[in-house]
C-alpha cells in the first residue's frame, strides 16, 4: 500500500468512527427521550440530524475519490466496499433515531399507556450494545464481536414481537389508546430496524476481514 492510499485510508477510518459516535448519541437521546418521558432530548436529535447527513455525504465523497485515485485492491477494496456500505447504514440508523425523538416529543404530551418491560429493560439495553459493539468490531476487525452482535438481534426481534402482542391486545380492550399505542408500535419497529443495521455492520466486518458474504446465510439461519 502506498504511503498516500494509507494516509487516505486511515482519514476515513477516523471519519466514519466520528460518524458512528453522533449516530450513537443520536439514538441513545432518542431511547432515553421515549422511556424517560424528556422531550427536551429529543430536540437535540432534531438538531444533530443535519450534521449526520452532512457527515454521510462527506464520507461517500472521500471514497469515491480514494477509488478514483488509488485503485484499491484485494483487503483495501474490501475496506472502502464496507466503508461504504457502513457509511448509509449508519446514516439510516440517525434518521429512525430522529423518527424515534419525534414519537417521544408526541408521547411525552399525552397520558402514558403501559408497554411490556423488556422494551425498556432489554430492548434498549440491547440495541445500545448493538451499535457500540458493531462500531468496535469494525474498528478492531474483531470478528468474534461481530458474531456475538448478530446473535443479539434475536433478542430484539423477540422484544418487538411482544410489543405488538401486548399494544394490540391493549387498543382491542381501549379503543381511547389506539394512537398513543400506534406511537409506540412505530417506535418499536424503528428500534428493531436500527439493530438490523447494526447487523449489517457487523456482517460486513465479517466479510472485510475473511471475504465471506454470510448476509443471506445469517437471514436463513435467523428464518428458519
Amino acid at each position: 500500500m502506498s504511503l498516500h492510499l494509507q494516509r487516505d485510508i486511515d482519514k476515513l477510518k477516523r471519519e466514519i468512527l466520528q460518524l458512528g459516535g453522533m449516530v450513537e448519541m443520536a439514538i441513545n437521546n432518542a431511547i432515553v427521550a421515549i422511556n424517560n418521558r424528556r422531550p427536551e432530548l429529543a430536540e437535540s436529535v432534531f438538531v444533530g440530524e443535519k450534521l449526520i447527513n452532512e457527515k454521510e455525504v462527506r464520507i461517500e465523497e472521500e471514497c469515491l475519490k480514494i477509488l478514483a485515485l488509488h485503485q484499491p485492491v484485494a483487503v483495501d477494496l474490501r475496506l472502502i466496499v464496507v466503508i461504504l456500505k457502513v457509511n448509509n447504514d449508519l446514516e439510516r440508523m440517525g434518521d429512525f433515531a430522529v423518527n424515534v425523538a419525534k414519537r417521544a416529543v408526541f408521547l411525552s404530551s399525552q397520558e402514558p399507556i403501559p408497554w411490556p418491560p423488556e422494551f425498556t429493560e432489554q430492548m434498549s439495553t440491547a440495541i445500545i450494545s448493538m451499535v457500540e459493539n458493531s462500531l468496535e468490531a469494525l474498528v478492531k476487525l474483531d470478528v468474534d464481536l461481530a458474531h456475538r452482535v448478530i446473535a443479539m438481534d434475536d433478542d430484539v426481534d423477540e422484544v418487538n414481537r411482544k410489543m405488538y402482542i401486548a399494544l394490540q391486545s391493549l387498543m382491542e380492550n381501549d379503543s381511547s389508546t389506539i394512537e398513543r399505542a400506534i406511537s409506540l408500535l412505530s417506535t418499536s419497529r424503528y428500534l428493531e430496524r436500527i439493530a438490523d443495521l447494526a447487523t449489517n455492520i457487523a456482517e460486513d466486518v465479517i466479510f472485510m476481514v475473511e471475504g465471506e458474504v454470510i448476509r443471506h446465510k445469517t437471514r436463513d439461519r435467523f428464518t428458519r
